[in-house]
């Protein structure tokens, strides 16, 4: 595999973008190449000084610009077409890379894989694929921020793509699906839960009906599908949930004895592991003609490598490929016949 790293992206790049890289492709398992994208004086002057010059799986490739975290996603696309970002989506385009990473601008990365790559023919909308612990494993939820306002054939479309990567890439064989509502019964939810509900019970996907948001981390379904507004707070409520009871788990441990303390430790660090993000590095953005992953923002150099090995997964998977040989069993095309 050769994946396109855009350097230049996040709150800590260059430098914890290089770090990532250079500690995943200095093991001895690393078999595939790594092309960092961005200006080439600096990260060259990186790569010295973190003894990953020499390394035949880290190639640099010279970007004049950067798109910073603040700029408009659109006009930052348009503007600055030598820019890091906007290198990485051409090269995946053009079949130089078969895959790309950005921890940066998020609107401008969504923006990069959806007019720089371009949609899977037939996906109106892509959309976030994030991974969420839970009691029995991992579920994958989609939307998670890409599009806020979503149609009923939107969220068919995210559950096929959800149902694809979730079987390809996570390794669920025949996954679940379920619709985030605000009640189990199948007259429960707005307008569009409802209508997508009916789309989803003909469709040939193993939909198992609504899913509660208190179900959401008992791993109900496989696959959850929502709006991105509904999913992105889900997300990031999440989130701070875990951050407050991780805080408030390590303030008692405060008033422990020493021998409990140190008897808890693996535990902790297995629970910190299943929670923290850069264990999963980013997320996909399923539907784009192309391995798309967008990383947090506040990466450090475990999300980067982490987010590498997703990438490099998620390509030879082979899902984009898979999206597209099933999307006409959820069109009309079937039924009709």
């Amino acid at each position: 595999m050769r994946i396109a790293v855009d350097a230049m992206g996040g709150d800590y790049a260059p430098g914890e973008v290089v770090r990532g890289v250079v500690e995943l492709a200095s093991q001895p398992e690393f078999n595939d190449d790594v092309i960092l994208v961005g200006d080439q004086e600096r990260l060259r002057t990186i790569l010295c000084e973190l003894g990953g010059a020499g390394n035949e799986h880290i190639v640099v490739q010279h970007a004049s610009e950067v798109i910073a975290m603040d700029e408009h996603p659109a006009h930052a696309i348009r503007k600055k077409r030598d820019s890091s970002l906007v290198i990485c989506g051409r090269m995946v385009k053009d079949g130089e890379v078969d895959g790309t990473i950005s921890a940066g601008n998020t609107g401008a990365a969504m923006a990069m894989a959806t007019l720089g790559i371009g949609r899977i023919p037939g996906i109106d909308r892509p959309a976030i694929a994030t991974q969420l612990p839970t009691l029995k494993g991992d579920s994958l939820l989609l939307d998670a921020g890409a599009n806020v306002e979503c149609t009923p054939e939107n969220l068919l479309q995210f559950a096929l793509m959800g149902a694809v990567y979730a079987e390809k890439v996570m390794g669920i064989p025949e996954p679940t699906i379920g619709l985030l509502s605000v009640g189990s019964e199948e007259s429960k939810g707005n307008d569009l839960t409802k209508a997508t509900h009916a789309l989803l019970k003909n469709s040939s996907l193993r939909f198992k009906g609504n899913v509660e948001g208190k179900d959401v981390f008992e791993h109900t379904t496989d696959v959850i599908i929502c709006d991105g507004f509904v999913g992105n707070v889900l997300l990031k409520t999440g989130e701070g949930m875990a951050e407050m009871i991780l805080g408030l788990l390590m303030t008692e441990l405060d008033s422990m004895e020493g021998d409990l303390l140190i008897k808890m430790q693996p535990v902790l660090y297995s629970l910190l592991r299943k929670l923290d993000y850069a264990e999963r590095g980013g997320a996909p953005l399923v539907g784009v003609n192309g391995v798309s992953i967008i990383s947090h923002g506040r990466s450090k150099a475990r999300a980067i490598a982490n987010a590498v090995r997703t990438t490099i997964s998620a390509a030879k998977s082979g899902y984009v490929t898979a999206i597209k040989k099933e999307l006409p069993t959820i069109t009309g095309e079937r039924h009709a016949a």
